[in-house]
C-alpha cells in the first residue's frame, strides 16, 4: 500500500457531523445543493445500514430537491418491474414481495430484501399523489441480463414493430447454439465470429424506432435499454473470454450509457440518485484501480458534467455482520465483519470516536489535509471471507474519491426477503426500525 499520511493525534472531532437520525443529514443536503447527479455508495452488498441510510437520503432528495428517479446496480428487466409497481401500472403484482421474488439471479439478496421492500412501498405511496409524467422511477443499470433482455425485446416487438422483431429474432438465432451467457463466453474463446454485428444492428433499429413505441408507459425506454443490454452484454461476455480484455470497464461504461439514456428520457431538468458499490461510485482515479487501467461510474459522471452537478457519497463501517456467499453462487449466509485493520479509513474513524459520523469534504475543511493521503478502504463484495480480511482493502485518497462519507461504526446484516425481520418494517420505520 502507498504511504499513509493521516495523523490520528490531530483532534478532528469538530469536523465530524453527528449521524443518528434523518435530521442529521442536513449538512449533506446543503453540500448536494443543486446537483443533478447524487451517487450513493456502499462498502458491501449485504449491509442493512447502507441500504436504509441511502433510502433516507433518497427520500429527502425526492421530497426536498425534486429528484426524478433512482438507478441501481441491478438488472434492467427486474428493476423495471419495480419501476412499474411503484408507479401503480395495471397488471403489476399486488405486493412488492411478489415483485422482488422475480430477482432470481445470484446474488438474489441484493435487491430481494426487506430494506428495498420498505423503500418501494414509500415510493408507491409518494407516486400515488403525482401525475403520470412526474412519478419517481426505479431503474437497473447493470449489463448481466443478456438473455432476459433479448427475450423481452422479441416479445414486445412482435406486438409493436414486427419488422424490428425480425432483427431481434436473428439476434436470438445467433446466440441460440450457446444456451446461456457462460457458454457463450466459453465458445467465444474458440470461435472467431461473434454476434456483435447482429446485436449492434438490433440496437440501432430499436433506438431509431423507440419514440414510436407508446402503447405502454415508458415502452420506448424499456425497448431501448433492453437492446443496449443485449449489445453491451455481448461485448461484456466476449471481453471476459478474451485475453487482456477489461470487462470491468465494459460494464461501467454500459452503466453510464444506460444512466445517460434514463436522464435523456426524463428531460433536461432531470435529477438522478445512483445506488452502487463504493468501487463503482467512488472516483477510480483516487484509488489503486487506476493503476490497473480501470475506470468507473463515479469517474465518468464527474468527467461528463460540471463539478457542481455531481456529488459522490461513500460509506464504510468498523465492524459488524454482512450477508454474502463464501464463493460465487454459494448459498447466502450471515458473516461477521471483523474490526477494520490498522491504518485503514475505518480504523482511523473508529479511533477518533466509536460513533456514527458524517464527513463533508469541503475545500477548507481540516479533513482535506488529514484524509487526502493513501489509506486502505474496506470493500466487501458478494463473495467474502472474513478470515482473509487484508485482501478487502482498496488504497484510497478519501477526499478525492468522494465528496462526502457516511461512517457507521457497527453495522448489521441485510434482511433477505425470505427471512422475516424482527419488528415492523414499514416505510415510516426505516432506516431505524429493524
Amino acid at each position: 500500500m502507498a504511504e499513509i499520511n493521516a495523523d490520528k493525534t490531530i483532534d478532528l472531532t469538530k469536523e465530524f457531523h453527528r449521524l443518528q437520525n434523518a435530521a442529521d443529514l442536513d449538512p449533506l443536503m446543503e453540500r448536494i445543493g443543486n446537483a443533478r447527479y447524487v451517487l450513493l455508495g456502499e462498502a458491501s452488498h449485504g449491509t442493512h445500514e447502507y441500504y436504509t441510510w441511502r433510502a433516507e437520503i433518497s427520500r429527502r432528495l425526492i421530497q426536498e430537491k425534486g429528484f426524478s428517479c433512482i438507478a441501481v446496480e441491478g438488472d434492467w428487466p427486474d428493476c423495471f418491474e419495480i419501476n412499474r409497481w411503484i408507479k401503480g401500472e395495471p397488471g403489476t403484482p399486488e405486493s412488492i414481495e411478489d415483485v422482488l421474488s422475480l430477482f432470481d439471479r445470484w446474488p438474489t439478496w441484493m435487491w430481494a430484501n426487506w430494506e428495498v421492500a420498505a423503500l418501494a412501498e414509500w415510493l408507491r405511496k409518494h407516486n400515488s399523489n403525482l401525475s403520470p409524467g412526474k412519478k419517481i422511477g426505479f431503474y437497473g443499470l447493470d449489463v448481466y441480463s443478456l438473455w432476459e433482455s433479448m427475450e423481452i425485446i422479441v416479445e414486445y416487438l412482435e406486438k409493436e414493430d414486427p419488422e424490428a422483431a425480425e432483427y431481434a429474432k436473428k439476434t436470438i438465432d445467433c446466440f441460440e447454439p450457446y444456451g446461456e451467457e457462460d457458454n457463450y463466453a466459453s465458445a467465444l474463446s474458440m470461435l472467431k465470429q461473434s454476434c456483435k454485428d447482429e446485436v449492434l444492428r438490433l440496437l440501432q433499429t430499436v433506438r431509431q424506432r423507440a419514440p414510436q413505441y407508446d402503447s405502454q408507459p415508458e415502452a420506448g425506454l424499456n425497448a431501448e435499454i433492453n437492446a443496449l443490454v443485449t449489445a453491451n452484454g455481448e461485448k461484456y461476455y466476449r471481453t471476459m473470454a478474451s485475453f487482456g480484455g477489461n470487462s470491468w470497464n465494459v460494464r461501467d461504461l454500459h452503466m453510464v450509457e444506460t444512466l445517460n439514456s434514463i436522464m435523456k428520457h426524463h428531460g433536461p431538468d432531470a435529477k438522478v440518485i445512483v445506488w452502487e458499490h463504493n468501487t463503482h461510485i467512488g472516483d477510480a482515479r483516487a484509488t489503486s484501480m487506476a493503476d490497473r487501467g480501470n475506470l468507473n461510474v463515479g469517474q465518468l459522471v464527474r468527467e461528463q458534467h460540471k463539478p457542481e452537478e455531481v456529488v459522490l457519497v461513500g460509506f464504510g463501517s468498523y465492524e459488524g455482520s454482512v450477508i454474502a456467499g463464501s464463493m460465487w453462487g454459494a448459498p447466502m449466509q450471515e458473516m461477521r465483519v471483523p474490526p477494520a485493520i490498522e491504518h485503514s479509513v475505518e480504523e482511523m474513524l473508529h479511533s477518533f470516536s466509536p460513533e456514527n459520523k458524517l464527513l463533508i469534504f469541503d475545500e477548507n475543511s481540516a479533513l482535506q489535509d488529514h484524509f487526502r493521503g493513501w489509506l486502505g478502504h474496506r470493500a466487501i463484495g458478494v463473495v467474502y471471507n472474513p478470515d482473509r480480511e487484508r485482501g478487502n482493502y482498496v488504497p484510497t485518497k478519501l477526499t478525492s474519491r468522494y465528496d462526502a462519507f457516511l461512517y457507521i461504526d457497527k453495522t448489521r446484516a441485510l434482511h433477505p426477503l425470505h427471512l422475516k425481520p424482527k419488528g415492523n418494517l414499514t416505510p415510516e420505520t426505516y432506516p431505524f426500525g429493524i
